[in-house]
Parts: structure tokens; C-alpha cells; sequence
């Protein structure tokens, strides 16, 4: 059940620390410039965090691809990681044989599959996580994890992102029952509706992963949007009322001051057009601890959801149907 899965999220991310510190990854021959995540769905999301988690500290660009094709930059210079968890991901072999013509420094995060029987073949770096995991996107700490320690193992970064994933972990688990109250709360006023997403461009990999979330585990159709980005142009939208929609606002307490009063003032324009405006407030004493608070709440909110529209949170029977029809191609 994926209720159990979730549950099991902060012990996920220990285990993770666990495995990234015995990770053995080789140095590269020549200097990395770049960074580039090729792995989608629950196998990429980890990447959008890391994305975030380490703007301040990289000096290297950190990119992420989720499709077939590889960037031209992607070069000798390049650290490449590809991030599949069963590593049969269609896309990501595909990437994978792209990059290991590029000359550079592959590695390879999955629990099996071709890609890593790929990474043994090719004598590329791998770390193989946990099998026996009935869903990809349940397994978010494994892969996020994998990366900071890629990143440190190759000097890109230091400890301290990786030290915030712990005590992250800690956090969660202290404040389990809180979290399930306040995610049942949330989904009993949006089951039935359209939950729009907002949060600031920051966090904006919570809110990809809270959208995840509610399409895969409560089968509801949402989307998100950045602040401040969105007021250039979805602020425009709001020109009707519609109390089908339900407006969700993942805010924190040290976003930057211009950004608060954007959300202020945000809320106080889309109040005209729908009654369904809730907030929340993230726990945590760094963007990582921030971060990893919602993600659990977020998915506890899915959660909810599935267990209100009488829905099986597990069931992925539409992308199982789309994979066989490619098969077939």
C-alpha cells in the first residue's frame, strides 16, 4: 500500500545516507564543468532538488534532462548521471548510450535493470539502491540522496546539504502525526476539485513533486506555477470565478520579502474567482529541511486524496498501456 511506502519516507532517506557514504566513485580525468541528470518521473524528481538544494554552493551549472535527446554541451568536461530505478527506463538507456560517446564521467544510480548491467559492462561508476520497491516515485530519497553524495565524492560540494538530508529526516518523523493531520485536512477540501499549486521559484521542485503526487496517487488532473513568474503572465488568467478550482500556497517563513507580498497580494486578486485558497507553512530551519517537510506532507496529502475519490493509489494501469503499445513500436 503506498500509505506504507510514505511511512516509511524518513527511514528511506538514513538508509540512503547510509549507502551514498560507501558509494565508491572513481575521480575524473579531467575537470568537471557541468552537471547533467538525464532520469524522469519518480526517478528525475530527485534531481529538480538537488537542482535547488545546491544553488548557492555549486560553482558548476546543474542541468537536468527528462526525454531521449542529450545536450551538445554534455562533453568530457561534463559529469553525467543517469537515474533510473528499475533501469529499464526507456528514455534513460537511450541517454545513456548517447553519453557514454561524449568521453564523460558517467555514473549511474538504479537498483537494476540494463542500465546497470550497462554500468558494470562499460566499467562505468554505479550505485545501486534497493530493490522490492513496488513504486519508482516512492523511492524519491534514494535517488536524491545518491546525487549530493556524487557531487561531494567528486568535490562539486561539501557535507552540509547532506547533513540538512538528516536532520530532515529526523524532523519528519518527530512531526509524523502533525503532518497526516494537517494532509488530511487539505485533501478533504480539494478531493473534489482542481488543486492549483503555488509556491516561489525556489521550492518550485515541491510543487512539481506535489503535482506528481496527486496525478499518480489520487488520478486528478493539476498544475503548478512559480512566483514570481506567474505574475507576468497565469495572474493574467484569473478572470472568472470557478469554485472548482482550489489554489494551494506552500510558503515559508523566510522567502524573500518582495516574494511574500507577491503571494499577499496573489491571494488577495484570486479571492475574487474561488473560495478555495489554503496555505501552508513549511517546517524547518534550511531550504533542505524545508523542502523535505513538504514533500511529505505532500505526499501524505495524495494520499488522502486517493482514500476520499475511492481511488487505488498504486494503480498506474494507463502508463503500464502506453509502455506495451510503445513495445509494439
Amino acid at each position: 500500500m503506498m500509505n506504507e511506502l510514505i511511512e516509511k519516507f524518513p527511514a528511506q532517506l538514513n538508509e540512503a545516507i547510509e549507502i551514498g557514504k560507501k558509494a565508491q566513485i572513481q575521480p575524473h580525468s579531467t575537470d568537471i564543468q557541468k552537471v547533467y541528470v538525464a532520469g524522469l518521473g519518480g526517478s528525475g524528481i530527485g534531481a529538480n532538488f538537488v537542482s535547488e538544494f545546491i544553488r548557492e554552493e555549486s560553482k558548476v551549472p546543474y542541468l537536468i534532462g527528462k526525454g531521449y535527446s542529450v545536450p551538445a554541451f554534455v562533453d568530457k568536461n561534463t559529469l553525467a548521471i543517469c537515474s533510473s530505478y528499475s533501469g529499464n527506463t526507456e528514455e534513460t538507456l537511450h541517454a545513456y548510450d548517447k553519453i557514454s560517446k561524449t568521453g564523460a564521467k558517467l555514473v549511474v544510480v538504479s537498483s537494476g535493470g540494463k542500465l546497470i548491467e550497462l554500468a558494470k559492462k562499460d566499467g562505468v561508476d554505479f550505485i545501486q539502491i534497493p530493490t522490492g520497491w513496488p513504486s519508482p516515485r516512492a523511492c524519491l530519497g534514494y535517488s536524491l540522496v545518491q546525487q549530493l553524495f556524487i557531487l561531494n565524492k567528486l568535490e562539486l560540494i561539501g557535507e552540509s546539504a547532506i547533513n540538512k538530508v538528516k536532520s530532515s529526516a529526523d524532523l519528519i518523523k518527530y512531526d509524523s502525526d502533525e503532518i497526516k493531520a494537517t494532509a488530511k485536512g487539505v485533501a478533504e477540501k480539494i478531493y473534489d476539485k482542481i488543486p492549483i499549486i503555488y509556491t516561489t521559484d525556489r521550492m518550485e521542485a515541491v510543487a512539481v513533486r506535489l503535482r506528481q503526487q496527486i496525478n499518480e496517487n489520487a488520478k486528478m488532473l493539476c498544475w503548478h506555477h512559480v512566483i514570481p513568474e506567474m505574475n507576468h503572465n497565469e495572474l493574467v488568467g484569473w478572470t472568472s470565478r470557478d469554485e472548482r478550482l482550489a489554489v494551494l500556497y506552500l510558503r515559508n517563513k523566510d522567502d524573500l520579502k518582495r516574494n511574500q507580498v507577491r503571494m499577499d497580494i496573489n491571494k488577495e486578486i484570486i479571492g475574487k474567482y474561488t473560495k478555495t485558497i489554503i496555505e501552508i507553512y513549511s517546517k524547518g530551519n534550511s531550504l533542505v529541511e524545508k523542502a523535505i517537510y513538504f514533500v511529505h506532507l505532500g505526499d501524505w496529502i495524495s494520499w488522502y486524496l486517493s482514500e476520499l475519490r475511492e481511488v487505488d493509489a498504486m494503480e498506474i494501469k494507463v502508463i503500464d498501456y502506453l509502455k506495451s503499445e510503445l513495445a509494439k513500436v
